[in-house]
């Protein structure tokens, strides 16, 4: 049986998963540099310990495979109920033996990416609805994402740099390479929640 690959025509838009892509194995190697007693730590996310952006960043990749999953089949599915599920589940998450806080992170990147390769070519522009009530095409959860994967890596402290993040990301959402997340509810970074603290 051939191998399955992403339903996709627009060159654009397979650079841009190939990014996410990237990113996605960047935020793991990050991840994996850290070894369980220190997924404790602060990270750089002001009020944030490694265990919550590890939560969260798992979370996030549920949260956008429910989109791309709405965008398939049609059924409107929210990325988060409300902002306090999200609040809820992030904080709920942390609180994992580490081992299952890895295999979050790993697992919700694989479905996440399934969604996409599954997205029939003709939905990449059905409409989706952010947390905010923003409503995009599907298509923008991958650079989302992307965003989401090269920055939080950085966030996690752990050896990795702006100096690693490529220069195609910063023309593809305007990304500044010096920036330091102030936290991951910020406008525009991934969820459309534009509340300014966590």
């Amino acid at each position: 049986m051939p191998a399955r690959t992403d339903n996709v025509r627009d060159p654009a838009r397979a650079e841009e998963l190939l990014l996410a892509r990237r990113g996605q194995a960047f935020w793991a190697r990050a991840l994996n540099d850290l070894r369980d007693a220190e997924i404790d730590a602060p990270s750089r996310l002001p009020g944030w310990t490694r265990r919550h952006l590890i939560a969260h960043v798992g979370l996030n990749a549920r949260g956008l495979a429910r989109l791309v999953e709405s965008a398939r089949t049609g059924e409107k599915l929210p990325m988060y109920a409300s902002p306090a599920q999200r609040d809820d589940e992030i904080a709920f998450a942390a609180t994992l033996p580490v081992e299952a806080l890895r295999n979050l992170a790993a697992h919700a990147a694989v479905h996440l990416n399934v969604e996409w390769r599954d997205l029939p070519a003709a939905r990449w522009s059905a409409p989706v609805l952010l947390l905010d009530g923003t409503q995009v095409p599907v298509s923008h959860t991958v650079r989302m994402r992307a965003r989401e994967v090269w920055h939080h890596a950085i966030d996690l402290d752990s050896g990795a740099s702006p100096a690693d993040m490529p220069e195609a990301l910063a023309s593809l959402i305007g990304t500044d390479h010096g920036r330091a997340s102030a936290n991951p509810w910020c406008p525009d970074l991934t969820d459309g929640f534009t509340e300014s603290t966590p």
